[in-house]
């Protein structure tokens, strides 16, 4: 693959190996001769923008993992209460933040949506 332009973002250490994170630049025509390489590029965690007339118009990166919902996250916690044989307990600090936060919270304010 003949890539014109890689700018370097830093090192990320993973497992004792040191990946570098780059942001590839290239064209439509360098993109669509090797796809599957510039794939296992993304994959390996650089961002690649493939320009058209010298103008960025893709840019490919790797995607975010899937995240949980909250009633997932829920259930996972009380199949973990039943397993330890305990419920957890909240840690102080956070419980009185999160108290503060809820007695200090004003009504949304809706009227923009009418």
């Amino acid at each position: 693959m003949n890539i014109a332009r890689i700018f370097f973002r830093g090192k990320i250490k993973n497992s004792g190996i040191f990946v570098i994170m780059a942001t590839i630049h290239i064209s439509e025509a360098e993109a669509a001769r090797d796809l599957p390489g510039l794939l296992a590029r993304v994959r390996l965690g650089a961002e690649v923008v493939i320009e058209k007339e010298a103008a960025p118009s893709i840019m490919l990166r790797k995607a975010a993992p899937p995240s949980r919902s909250i009633s997932e996250s829920i259930a996972m916690a009380e199949a973990r209460s039943k397993e330890l044989g305990y419920k957890p307990v909240m840690d102080a600090g956070f419980a009185a933040d999160l108290e503060e936060i809820i007695a200090n919270r004003k009504p949304r304010d809706t009227s923009a949506w009418d």
